[in-house]
């Protein structure tokens, strides 16, 4: 499996679908009879809305695998022009169509995973500002990208230290550089509070919006839920020692990409602290990053059981987890 997407075949988009079925089966099977699902926070309500019923449990997860699939080969694209791997090939594309089918809560339509568009567009706008001389619009256009994510999915603030941070990776300090990302941001909670004003709500919104920061001994996880994660954890560790081992030897953009991609993550996975309904879905924020980082080992391995054997291991876990 593994070897076949290491090429870049057009071809192997048809078996990338299927292989984004078979990973939601063992979740179809046993749908539920009802799934109610709000795909918008609150406090946009009076921008963004739409009815909680609007799609069956079928049509919940038939939709979800659409979009993922259309993400994943938006972020196999991006991956393959910026020749993150130094070879094209389809193994971002594969690892983001298993990273979130990982549990059942992940497969089914969810505010997160319609904020991921934003967050692939963002990490293409990411990766272009190491080669451009001027970056405002780019600043302005992520800044923007993570407003409207919070209108989807308010966690998604977790991303906006990313302004800065992207920043301090790729270029010298301009204070209009580090001005730009923030008006964009804040242009999109303008117009929110414009429109509240003009509907005679304003007070309504900020009681509306639902972040709160949860420690973590006020977490209640059961440790059983993180099970399914374990093969996506070995991946990544081999994944991190292969970069460790090269990152000296990479050149400049490539180690600040990696750094960039690393922060992304880190970011994507604090995002769980801003919310204090705890919801298994936080984790797609996180993925297409991950992906890539997974993608990286399954692209750079060399013993073809070892990495064969450990995906056929990670399906087997979907699987499992999926059905029990």
């Amino acid at each position: 499996m593994i070897k076949t997407f290491r090429v870049l075949n057009p071809l192997n988009i048809g078996l990338l679908a299927l292989v984004a079925v078979a990973l939601r089966l063992g979740v179809i099977i046993q749908l539920p009879d009802h799934h109610d699902i709000s795909l918008f926070e609150p406090h946009a309500a009076l921008l963004l809305r739409l009815p909680g019923n609007l799609f069956s449990p079928f049509n919940s997860v038939l939709v979800a695998a659409l979009i993922v699939l259309i993400q994943s080969i938006w972020l196999n694209r991006i991956v393959n022009e910026y020749n993150l791997f130094g070879k094209p090939g389809l193994l971002p594309a594969l690892m983001y169509v298993t990273v979130t089918a990982i549990m059942a809560p992940l497969v089914v339509l969810s505010p997160v995973l319609l904020a991921n568009f934003l967050l692939i567009a963002m990490i293409s706008k990411f990766l272009s500002i190491y080669r451009r001389s001027e970056i405002l619009d780019v600043l302005f256009d992520i800044g923007l990208m993570i407003g409207i994510g919070s209108l989807i999915y308010v966690p998604f603030l977790s991303l906006l230290p990313m302004l800065w941070i992207v920043l301090i990776l790729m270029r010298p300090f301009n204070w209009r550089e580090w001005l730009a990302g923030l008006t964009g941001f804040l242009t999109v909670y303008l117009f929110l509070l414009v429109t509240h004003y003009l509907n005679n709500s304003i007070p309504d919104l900020f009681s509306l919006v639902p972040v709160k920061l949860v420690l973590p001994e006020a977490l209640k996880v059961d440790s059983y839920d993180y099970a399914a994660f374990l093969p996506v954890a070995v991946v990544l560790l081999l994944s991190m020692l292969i970069i460790r081992k090269r990152f000296y030897k990479s050149n400049v953009y490539m180690r600040k990409t990696y750094l960039l991609l690393l922060f992304i993550s880190l970011l994507s996975l604090l995002s769980f602290f801003l919310r204090q309904d705890y919801r298994f879905y936080f984790f797609l924020l996180a993925a297409p990053t991950l992906s890539v980082f997974m993608a990286f080992y399954f692209s750079e391995s060399s013993k073809r059981w070892l990495y064969e054997s450990l995906y056929m291991l990670l399906v087997a876990g979907i699987i499992y987890f999926q059905l029990v």
